[in-house]
């Protein structure tokens, strides 16, 4: 059946129930399944190098399942079970799919991401009760090792580390060399150290050792709140993972086994297990993984099309800012073989949208989606008509509300049609009552007690489709108004230079806070700042929207899966915003640095420079909103 609109989604749902129309319960026996009838056919390819001419490891579905089956079986044998997880920080690799899929079979698995610092790492490693960690062995040019031997000294209840030896996929002379320079290690924690390698070895690859679960539970936790801050670790079940990899090849036309989907996203994120490897684990078809950096790593970029070319894929999956970085490249390659590209993590600008269309020639499907939810909560139809500026409509299954409160937060009400609310949703990718492990992070956290309420703000039209204006937090309210920033980034996007541009509210005596401007332009353009202010005056209705600040920077600060990063731009908001003011009233103080406090929330830390008086820099400071010590 068609997926064109909201009439064809109740048509798909009245067919019979979502439980009814999987295949397995589990994703080992799904993947069993997939194996048993494209054996032969490649399932899973990783390129360590981003040259289209480079060497790249390709494993089969009946390679994939044996290789997933061992490791089980060996995660099982360490003590992995549904009260003892396991977790793996690693890069992009064969390894970590292997990893994820036997993680869920053998108990639950955890994703971590590589990039956080070892105190980071150890909160979320005791918080999922983790027992068995998988992590790379040292390498030259990472420092991955020694983070993860930091983080294990905090983590007595790590029994072991399970190492993955990333020298096997390089060539000749990289593959000689890197073990000779190979940095030491020193280890401090009580973890038993084991090869990836020999674990696999040492375990059967027919069957299991254990019989596979077949009731529905939580297999997989992933940690939320970006790279700085307490985590959250959100729950994720079979029926979850399971629904993610039914729906993109329910609203894909003429999706196949003989499609091939190139994704460079970090496995420790639910965009790409989810809406990409769960999808080919459903539908047999094949999934490229670039790089171990995915889009961040050196020459993806400069090489992308060149790589649509070699691997021939017929979906690709996009977040706003590489889309805008591979704009900055000529299409210099045949990429005839794309169909479609999945576009999430954040509202892509229109601009961007029509540029990029128009020089690859592929559908793009703007999506919207949530680790919480699992990921993939609504999309603009591929058969339907798609609203540019919109995620769409609700994926099969899944029900979005919006919903007001009058004052007081815990009288919520629902929104009319057109009217700005926060987005709840539900469906078999929301946990209700257990989203979080934490219990007192999922007091409040739904509507009607079974819609979770995401935090993000928006509205649906009278065909049903939504529209992202927002996240709650993101607001900037500026004399009690409260202005949606995506109104300024749109208008900055819009300018011929701009790249990418992310706006936040900064710290104002007066006012709270105003609008203030980060803008990167693309490679080789210069523009004045104020013909930026004119071009925003020029296409912003509403004057209190327009930046009081702008600031052009080299490269804007982006999250693992290349999401703009507002954080630290608020970080760095803070940070000039206190030192003029400081400097302005002849005050030898400055902001050292601004840290996100578990409590008091992003507070600027003041080095005192001489300065005995506390109460002088009170004067100054305390007419601001956020906090300072």
């Amino acid at each position: 059946m068609k997926w064109e609109t909201l009439a064809s989604t109740k048509a798909i749902e009245n067919e019979m129930p979502f439980e009814k129309r999987l295949e397995a319960k589990t994703i080992y026996s799904l993947l069993s399944r997939t194996a048993m009838k494209y054996s032969g056919r490649p399932a899973v390819s990783f390129q360590l190098d981003s040259d289209p001419k480079a060497s790249a490891e390709t494993l089969n579905w009946g390679q994939l399942q044996s290789k997933v089956t061992q490791a089980a079986n060996g995660f099982k044998s360490l003590g992995v079970s549904e009260n003892a997880t396991i977790a793996y920080i690693l890069p992009i690799c064969t390894e970590a799919i292997i990893s994820f899929i036997a993680g869920t079979t053998a108990g639950v698995v955890v994703p971590i991401s590589p990039l956080l610092e070892p105190k980071q790492m150890a909160g979320i490693l005791k918080l999922a009760g983790v027992k068995v960690v998988v992590s790379m062995k040292a390498l030259p040019k990472t420092d991955v090792a020694q983070k993860v031997a930091k983080a294990l000294e905090d983590c007595p209840d790590v029994s072991h580390l399970v190492e993955v030896d990333l020298v096997r996929y390089l060539s000749f002379p990289k593959s000689w060399i890197a073990p000779l320079i190979r940095p030491k290690v020193k280890t401090k924690h009580s973890a038993e150290i084991i090869s990836f390698d020999d674990m696999l070895k040492s375990q059967s690859g027919s069957s299991l050792t254990f019989k596979d679960d077949v009731k529905d539970r939580t297999a997989a936790m992933f940690h939320t709140g970006g790279t700085t801050g307490v985590p959250k670790l959100a729950q994720h079940s079979f029926m979850g993972m399971l629904y993610q990899g039914w729906a993109i090849p329910a609203i894909l036309p003429e999706w196949s086994d003989k499609d091939t989907i190139l994704c460079p996203l970090p496995l420790f994120h639910v965009f790409a297990v989810y809406p990409n490897l769960m999808t080919c684990i459903t539908s047999g078809a094949h999934i490229v993984f670039l790089t171990p950096q995915g889009y961040r790593g050196d020459g993806v970029f400069d090489n992308f099309w060149r790589l649509v070319e070699r691997w021939k894929p017929a979906f690709i999956t996009l977040v706003p800012t590489a889309a805008a970085e591979l704009m900055q490249r000529p299409v210099n390659a045949d990429v005839s073989s794309l169909r479609f590209a999945l576009c999430g993590s954040a509202p892509m600008p229109s601009e961007l949208f029509k540029k990029f269309e128009s020089a690859t020639g592929i559908t793009i499907m703007e999506g919207y989606g949530m680790t919480e939810a699992h990921c993939n909560i609504s999309c603009n139809p591929i058969e339907g008509e798609r609203k540019i500026g919109t995620v769409g409509i609700p994926v099969p299954y899944t029900k979005v509300k919006l919903v007001k409160h009058d004052g007081n937060k815990k009288n919520l009400a629902e929104c009319k049609t057109g009217e700005v609310g926060e987005i709840c949703v539900s469906g078999p990718g929301v946990l209700a009552g257990k989203t979080y492990t934490d219990p007192e992070k999922n007091k409040e956290l739904y509507f009607e007690d079974e819609f979770l309420r995401t935090g993000d703000l928006g509205f649906l039209d009278k065909d049903g489709y939504l529209k992202i204006t927002g996240r709650a937090k993101d607001l900037i309210i500026r004399g009690g108004h409260n202005i949606d920033p995506a109104i300024a980034e749109e208008a900055l996007a819009s300018h011929p230079s701009v790249a990418m541009v992310g706006v936040i509210g900064q710290p104002d005596a007066r006012a709270g806070e105003m609008p203030c401007a980060y803008v990167e332009l693309i490679k080789g353009s210069e523009v004045a700042t104020g013909e930026l202010i004119k071009h925003v005056e020029k296409n912003i209705g509403e004057k209190a929207a327009i930046p009081k600040h702008f600031d052009i920077v080299d490269e804007m600060p982006k999250t693992p899966i290349g999401k703009i990063f507002k954080p630290e731009l608020r970080k760095r908001a803070i940070k000039r915003v206190y030192n003029e003011a400081l400097e302005k009233y002849g005050i030898n103080a400055r902001v050292q640095e601004v840290i996100d406090h578990p409590i008091k929330g992003l507070t600027a830390v003041i080095a005192k420079n001489g300065v005995n008086d506390a109460k002088q820099i009170g004067k100054v400071l305390d007419k601001f909103i956020f906090s300072w010590e």
